[in-house]
């Protein structure tokens, strides 16, 4: 208790020295109808929007929330309200698989509810407020916390009453509600806000995926457009009814919109300060106990904390003497600390490598899916096998291949082998070379490149629509276009690039300088046509064929990728005079 005390005083000490720095920092970065008190804090204006919602309507029930400030802005971070220490990387970072399930919630809510607008930094900033972005990253490959964070209970004494309405299944209380999990739902709001954020068939409060899933359709509920300034304040305020809470929000919001960095899991550090006057220090996530915001200490048959001294006369508490003697009455017994938790090293901490698990040098036609999955096993440095660690996939490089969806970027668990496989990988039109890489999702290992390449599409047959020989007269147009269909193994072949050249004959196919020809855009003779592709059926019809004045046979070759060629021929000659029916010996008179 004492340390705890002694804590609390150093807080207090600094606040007024950081006030003035703080109020700059943070004024320069307010949003609209929000300014900075004394103390640096963003507060609203008079007439800033409130929510209706009651607790139990609230995401949180109006649970407590810390209350700590970003870090601010300077060479040398000084230290921020709350905060006894200066701020270091990790405060300022998120943990790797928390801010990878911020993004995930961001590009599925843009998928599903395009029009509101779903920012992934407000989740990072209602996480970091709600429960420290899960007590620093404190989670498992899956996303799940290590050790439930459960808030106070709601009983009603110096918070809203909630009586239990899950059984306790959640929260482990069957008498009051608890807030629960990294985004710190109350039972009642998770029955209808939960989501399966990881598509394992479950949607769990404490899981970092699902929570953040919930916490984007519950601020993207009522249409609200987040976009919006107005829509923005009355859906953080329907998450937490407090305009501390709004203000608090607002500023982590508008720091991790500058820009922030990706940490490794459970190396983030706790905030220091909470709503309800408790704290359990600024030290590393790593050292935090099983559950979050307890009540703290109270001033007994009142339910409310104990008063804080006064920070501005941090004098000790006078000694009282036991009677008659003079001497120092013995310590009551004090509140212990929150217990320290130790724990062992996860599997992400064990990683030492990635390997191949599987092929190499994938290949796939333009528009195919690659026949083989890309696949990582995790190692430790002896080569074991490490299950439970969540990889991420990227395709880096100039290329529109995608896993399936459309997406980019995949996460995956490796199972009890170690080994993660990537979800099925589609060709674009793009050809050539690309890399899908590997990387540990919460810890620095080597990244693991894998290699793929997408080549052009090809035909194996060029069938002719059109006659396969064509005459025109001399200098004249031919009536009738080339048309062609693409085949590979006796289907259509669509987007193939075929090639149309005069050649000189069927045994030299040196492009000819007489005869037939086609015209570019200034009208100009040309024989050779390249960058023709088949329609989706395809099919491919020529431009219009012309003819100079020498007569003669010609040859014109269409080819594509893959082997296909196709031969029509072209006759240039003068058009024979029509027989003249008087000459014809059957119309000759009878003698």
């Amino acid at each position: 208790m004492a340390a705890h005390f002694d804590r609390r005083l150093r807080k207090a000490a600094v606040t007024t020295t950081v006030a003035a720095v703080a109020v700059a920092a943070l004024s320069a970065s307010q949003a609209p109808n929000v300014t900075a008190d004394g103390n640096g804090r963003q507060t609203t204006a008079d007439n800033a929007p409130t929510s209706d919602a009651s607790s139990q309507e609230s995401a949180t029930g109006n649970s407590p929330y810390y209350t700590d400030l970003p870090p601010l802005d300077s060479p040398s971070p000084a230290p921020t309200i709350g905060t006894p220490s200066s701020r270091g990387p990790s405060e300022a970072g998120i943990p790797a698989t928390v801010l990878d399930a911020y993004k995930k919630a961001e590009a599925e809510l843009l998928q599903s509810k395009p029009g509101c607008n779903l920012p992934w930094q407000l989740l990072a900033a209602i996480g970091k407020v709600e429960s420290g972005q899960a007590r620093g990253g404190r989670v498992d490959a899956d996303g799940t916390t290590i050790g439930k964070i459960i808030g106070p209970q709601l009983d009603g004494n110096g918070f809203a009453l909630i009586k239990d309405t899950d059984n306790g299944v959640y929260d482990g209380n069957s008498s009051y509600d608890n807030a629960v999990g990294p985004m710190q739902f109350i039972p009642s709001t998770w029955a209808w806000a939960a989501r399966d954020g990881n598509g394992d068939g479950k949607a769990d409060p404490n899981n970092v995926y699902d929570a953040a899933l919930a916490a984007g359709h519950y601020l993207c509920r009522n249409n609200w457009d987040l976009s919006d300034q107005g829509d923005l304040a009355s859906a953080i305020l329907s998450y937490n009814n407090s305009q501390d809470y709004l203000s608090t929000v607002l500023s982590w919001l508008e720091h991790y919109r500058k820009g922030t960095h990706e940490i490794p899991d459970g190396t983030g550090s706790l905030p220091g300060s909470r709503s309800d006057g408790t704290g359990y220090g600024s030290g590393s996530g790593s050292s935090t106990g099983a559950s979050v915001g307890s009540t703290g200490p109270r001033t007994p048959g009142t339910g409310s904390p104990s008063p804080k001294p006064s920070p501005d006369k941090p004098s000790q508490p006078d000694k009282p003497t036991t009677p008659g003697t003079g001497s120092p009455s013995p310590k009551p017994p004090t509140d212990p600390e929150p217990p320290a938790e130790t724990p062992g090293p996860t599997p992400t901490d064990t990683v030492d490598h990635l390997e191949n698990a599987g092929a190499t040098g994938l290949t796939a036609m333009a528009g195919d899916t690659f026949t083989e999955k890309i696949s990582t096993r995790a190692e430790t440095e002896d080569g074991k096998a490490v299950g439970k660690v969540r990889i991420r996939f990227t395709v880096v490089g100039d290329t529109d291949a995608a896993f399936t969806g459309g997406e980019k970027v995949a996460a995956v668990a490796t199972d009890a082998s170690g080994v993660a496989v990537a979800p099925a990988l589609k060709a674009g039109e793009k050809t050539g070379g690309f890399t899908v890489r590997a990387t540990v999702i919460g810890r620095s290992v080597k990244a693991l490149d894998h290699k793929a390449t997408v080549t052009e599409r090809v035909a194996d047959a060029l069938e002719s629509i059109t006659d396969t020989t064509l005459t025109c007269t001399p200098g004249g147009e031919f009536a009738d276009r080339v048309e062609v269909k693409a085949t590979r193994k006796g289907e259509a072949a669509d987007k193939v690039a075929v090639t149309a050249t005069l050649v000189k004959s069927v045994l030299d196919p040196t492009e000819n300088d007489k005869g037939p020809y086609f015209k570019d855009a200034d009208d100009k003779p040309v024989r050779t046509l390249t960058g023709l592709k088949t329609d989706a059926k395809g099919l491919l019809k020529l431009p219009e064929l012309y003819a100079d004045d020498t007569e003669g046979t010609y040859v014109l070759r269409l080819t594509t990728a893959g082997g296909a060629v196709r031969d029509i021929t072209l006759n240039v000659a003068e058009a024979q005079p029509a027989p003249d029916p008087s000459e014809d010996p059957a119309t000759e008179p009878e003698a």
